[in-house]
């Protein structure tokens, strides 16, 4: 790069421009090129002194390279990060459809004591921050046996998932129409047969909306993998093992537009195979 300013003092670093004459303390003069070169004068003798230092502003031209892909792409364990973000994400988004589906048709069409109080406690449960969880989670979990592995996470992903999903499938199973479940019934189907027979695939747009947003969440996850998996080497995930790429201190912060796309290809292409369900099953049962 060109030189554009420079200065002897970190008060001052842009002081002066390239060519000019830095009149220093001592009688010194200091003067550097635009090419980076730089002068030093003094009167007196400076062997076995301390260096001056010197502070320059320069413009890098832009260079257009796949240097930072590389990086990402090929850095040591990022192989093994995404199998453990895979392990992590899959169940983390099927436990919850499945638990969530069926709690969802029980509050739709069965017929049981405390069903509204029910149903407004998972409403009240979308408005907690998971947050307030994590720590009494953790030693749970520690008590119980299972801190730090896979089963924990799963857990906490599912129970922080299932709010959400319940609201989601409930509001769209009890907008089908009634006379399907009704005629169902007068055939003598149980609650279990019209769930799966006929409740569940007519159901598959809102469960495509909610995989997507679940997916989207634990994939993008560093929060809680990081309480409930640490930061070991055999089960960092993919957001923990681009946070180390970035240094201790984040000096390679270069890195970070470069990870950004490598961790959202999956997340889109999971998104693009299951779009067209979503605007469906997220408006459906809000209008009449």
């Amino acid at each position: 790069g060109e030189v554009t300013a420079f200065g002897f003092s970190s008060k001052a670093p842009a002081a002066f421009a390239p060519g000019q004459t830095a009149e220093m303390r001592r009688g010194k003069a200091l003067e550097v090129a635009p090419n980076g070169d730089f002068r030093i004068a003094s009167p007196e003798e400076m062997k076995g002194k301390r260096g001056t230092r010197i502070f320059y502003t320069s413009i890098d031209p832009p260079r257009f390279t796949l240097e930072n892909y590389r990086n990402v792409l090929f850095s040591e364990g990022i192989g093994r990060s995404f199998i453990n973000t895979l392990t992590v994400t899959i169940p983390a988004t099927i436990i919850p459809i499945l638990i969530a589906a069926f709690a969802a048709y029980a509050l739709a069409w069965m017929q049981f004591p405390g069903r509204a109080l029910l149903l407004a406690v998972v409403v009240g449960l979308l408005v907690v921050p998971l947050q307030m969880s994590l720590i009494p989670l953790l030693r749970l979990y520690t008590d119980v046996g299972i801190g730090k592995s896979y089963i924990g996470i799963w857990l906490a992903h599912t129970g922080f998932g299932l709010p959400l999903a319940i609201y989601l499938l409930r509001n769209y199973i009890k907008g089908l129409p009634k006379e399907i479940i009704e005629s169902a019934k007068v055939d003598g189907a149980s609650d279990f047969e019209i769930f799966i027979k006929i409740v569940l695939p007519l159901s598959f747009p809102a469960l495509a909306s909610f995989a997507i947003f679940q997916f989207l969440w634990t994939w993008n996850d560093l929060l809680v993998a990081t309480v409930f998996l640490g930061n070991n080497e055999d089960q960092l995930v993919m957001t923990g093992r681009l946070r180390e790429l970035l240094g201790s201190r984040g000096g390679n912060w270069e890195i970070l537009t470069a990870s950004a796309f490598v961790s959202i290809a999956v997340p889109l292409l999971v998104f693009f195979s299951l779009q067209r369900y979503l605007v469906r099953g997220l408006l459906a049962g809000s209008v009449k």
